[in-house]
């Protein structure tokens, strides 16, 4: 006879889905009583890498937490080349269609590593915002940043350089892996994985040309780049420093 996992065995399913929930930022409006509601509700979701977790296009409007491991949003070029728009780790949310059920997704996202999503059903998060509405400040508040740094991205391709695209797309990931819930109050380094490969693919742009313009900004102590991870020592810094680069 097989022994259950701890995390198979419901109340302990359910502490484990609390302590993933609870670093995200977008349910830390919620009250303590809602997030245990919500943990209850949640499954996790094991994966492995490269498994492709939702299909762009795909109608289904559950709201993902990730747990361990990291996971790629990306879109497909007119080639067929899977194009990374961003990468996200633990504590990061996506799933914007919770917010509209019956919109199909407009990017796919697939596994990046091994690991785990923490799901909470659309129609359940959303009973939970409607029993809950003192969290709705602070859900606005995160899917007003998520609005702005995409706009902020769409007009970086036609207005900045490219030092100033790639330190924009660098903010907004330094941004994404934030978790504390306060992103424009905290000054502390912010370090999440990422390659020069990946930065590439996300900005068009060849290894030799993605080197250049790491150390450029490197150069000014906007970033430090070792091993395959990145480094934002002061994000007021670089977001300073991008909007002195836009003035001239």
């Amino acid at each position: 006879m097989s022994e259950n996992r701890p995390e198979d065995r419901p109340d302990d399913r359910s502490d484990h889905n609390l302590r993933v929930l609870r670093g995200c930022s977008l349910l830390s409006g919620l009250p303590d009583e809602a997030l245990r509601e919500a943990a209850a509700l949640a499954r996790p979701r094991p994966f492995r890498a490269n498994e492709v977790l939702y299909a762009r296009g795909e109608v289904q409007s559950a709201l993902s937490v990730v747990g361990a491991g990291s996971v790629r949003i990306s879109s497909t070029s007119s080639d067929g080349r899977e194009i990374m728009l961003t990468l996200f780790e633990p504590g990061a949310w996506f799933g914007d269609t919770v917010f509209s059920p019956g919109m199909p997704r407009v990017f796919g996202a697939t596994a990046h590593s091994d690991g785990e999503l923490v799901e909470i059903p659309g129609q359940g998060y959303r009973d939970l915002l409607a029993r809950y509405p003192q969290a709705y400040p602070r859900t606005l508040d995160m899917l007003s940043r998520r609005l702005w740094s995409a706009i902020s991205i769409i007009e970086d391709n036609g207005l900045r350089d490219m030092p100033g695209r790639v330190g924009r797309r660098l903010l907004f990931l330094a941004q994404m892996h934030e978790h504390d819930g306060e992103m424009d109050e905290a000054d502390g380094p912010v370090t999440f994985k990422l390659t020069r490969e990946h930065i590439a693919n996300m900005m068009g742009m060849t290894r030799q040309g993605v080197h250049r313009v790491l150390k450029t900004l490197e150069g000014e102590g906007l970033i430090a780049f070792s091993y395959g991870r990145v480094t934002v020592p002061d994000r007021e810094a670089l977001r300073r420093y991008l909007e002195e680069s836009t003035r001239k």
